[in-house]
């Protein structure tokens, strides 16, 4: 039988393009709070793999999971 499953995806922004063939992006979610029930932003930032440095600072972005590529890099841009 066939996996169907898609890989996991998420919209981010790209802070920081310092390093070679990757990208810093932050993705925000917005979350309940369990005991006070206001919500709130909470934001994580991933190690993405851009080949070729395609990616600005600012540009909003979709990455998708893919094979580790480094220790920290599990991540790809899509178009």
């Amino acid at each position: 039988m066939e996996n169907t499953t898609k890989p996991q995806s998420f919209r981010g922004t790209v802070v920081k393009t310092a390093m070679k063939d990757t990208a810093t992006v932050a993705v925000s979610r917005y979350v309940k709070h369990p005991k006070y029930q206001k919500y709130q932003t909470r934001t994580k930032k991933f190690l993405v793999h851009d080949e070729g440095n395609t990616a600005k600072v600012g540009d909003q972005v979709t990455i998708v999971a893919c094979a580790p590529i480094s220790k920290k890099k599990t991540f790809k841009l899509a178009k």
